[in-house]
């Protein structure tokens, strides 16, 4: 399975970012090998409108099955919904620590944003 943690860092030692819109970076690993990459949303940073939005798609365009997060908006919420993509909030660590949380069944699965739009 792959998986998208939202990150402000490259690598799997990095601090999760809490917000998933305007994280500045997203890890996205293969739950069965441990492979992992690293990608940039630096473009989506410092958005005036639609980072939720554009994360989301990238997400999507990336051949992701579930998000691991903090904190989603409600227009990033459906476009991951919509892309078929779950998504699991309340992550906090490492990347590598929410990784092993989500393998342990120990975060939270949304049925809808826990924010509002435009959360920083």
């Amino acid at each position: 399975m792959k998986v998208a943690i939202t990150s402000q860092g490259e690598d799997m030692n990095s601090a999760v970012d809490l917000r998933f819109g305007r994280a500045k970076y997203f890890v996205v690993v293969d739950t069965e090998t441990g492979d992992f990459s690293s990608h940039d949303n630096s473009q989506n940073l410092n958005a005036v409108q639609g980072a939720g939005i554009q994360s989301g798609r990238n997400i999507v365009d990336l051949g992701v099955e579930a998000v691991i997060t903090g904190n989603v908006g409600p227009k990033a919420f459906s476009t991951l919904q919509a892309g078929g993509v779950k998504i699991y909030i309340g992550a906090g660590g490492t990347v590598a620590e929410a990784l092993d949380k989500f393998k342990a069944g120990e975060l939270e699965s949304v049925a809808k944003a826990n924010v509002e739009a435009r959360w920083m």
